[in-house]
């Protein structure tokens, strides 16, 4: 068995879209919409989906936003200078949630940064 994808629903899929691509640098590898259901998957990543886990954004074309509740965690990328990525998605209007530094109780490198429809994805120093 391996992880194949994680799924989101996302309020607004050229937000989203923009956010994964174009500011975490992931590529849509796929996008396919389902007039029947009224909505669309895309997925996106860092690689083939033989080879790697990706993000399946779910578009649903009736609804704008969801409570994310409090079950939700976050998801990890792992990056090499913490510090010029968080600065780097701040620029291109990203928000970075906490800024980079040690963890509590802890001395991992970690930052949160939130996507368009407010879930979280943590950042964790040379984890890649």
């Amino acid at each position: 068995m391996r992880l194949l994808h994680t799924m989101l629903r996302v309020g607004n899929l050229d937000q989203s879209l923009d956010f994964y691509c174009n500011i975490l640098g992931m590529t849509k590898i796929r996008q396919k919409d389902y007039p029947g259901g009224k909505f669309t998957l895309a997925f996106v990543g860092y690689g083939d989906e033989k080879d790697n886990a990706v993000i399946e954004l779910t578009h649903n074309w009736e609804t704008e936003s969801y409570d994310i509740g409090n079950g939700y965690g976050h998801i990890a990328l792992g990056v090499d200078d913490i510090y010029g990525t968080c600065e780097k998605i701040r620029r291109q209007g990203g928000k970075v949630t906490r800024e980079p530094g040690p963890m509590k109780h802890g001395t991992t490198v970690i930052a949160f940064v939130e996507d368009p429809d407010g879930y979280k994805i943590e950042l964790i120093q040379g984890r890649d």
